[in-house]
């Protein structure tokens, strides 16, 4: 036997073990690649979600801001603002005298002790009840809190701190925003809000 014949015999079950060792490699990343599928679906649902509670306490802000320009909301003036759940879709509300970090609570912290609520047309937030648009139903309807912070800086009107809140589907998912705004005298709302 030749030393050539004797090389190639030796080399036979190379192929083997070679191509067992490369379906063990794509089987390991087969299986890395559908695990994170899941992981992937999970953070859309979140991103989603975050979304949807950013949007609600958006809509419970500009509320807020339209409410201050309608007849005679900020001509009644500020009050001492007292503990439970108000309802601003028919038309109630109230300003208070104090923003909620001056009250000594963190915006941050929900429920919060005094706000008004809205649920915005279409909406739903009855389990399992879809809303208008065939959006999952939210875990509860957004709400806000306004406060007369005085005089705006430019003497022309009066600045109201508007903090709001939203839920997504989730009651673990809310969002929390703030804004600064200012209503003049003579200030009239033609629709554009």
């Amino acid at each position: 036997m030749s030393a050539r014949s004797r090389a190639g015999g030796r080399e036979r079950g190379m192929a083997l073990i070679t191509s067992l060792l490369l379906l063990v490699i794509i089987t390991i990343l087969a299986l890395s690649m559908f695990r994170s599928f899941g992981t992937q679906e999970k953070i859309a649902g979140n991103v989603r979600e975050k979304d949807r509670a950013l949007h609600a306490a958006e809509s419970a802000q500009e509320f807020g801001e339209w409410w201050l320009l309608q007849g005679t909301n900020t001509a009644s003036g500020s009050v001492g603002c007292a503990a439970g759940v108000l309802n601003g879709n028919v038309g109630e509300g109230e300003i208070c005298n104090q923003s909620p970090q001056v009250a000594g609570w963190q915006v941050t912290t929900l429920p919060w002790p005094t706000y008004t609520t809205l649920l915005p047309t279409g909406m739903s937030v009855t389990a399992g009840v879809n809303g208008a648009n065939g959006d999952p139903p939210y875990a509860a309807p957004p709400g806000l809190y306004i406060a007369d912070v005085g005089p705006a800086a430019d003497g022309q009107g009066e600045a109201y701190q508007i903090d709001a809140f939203g839920y997504g589907g989730l009651t673990g998912t809310v969002a929390v925003v703030e804004s600064t705004y200012e209503v003049q005298q003579g200030v009239v709302n033609r629709g554009g809000l």
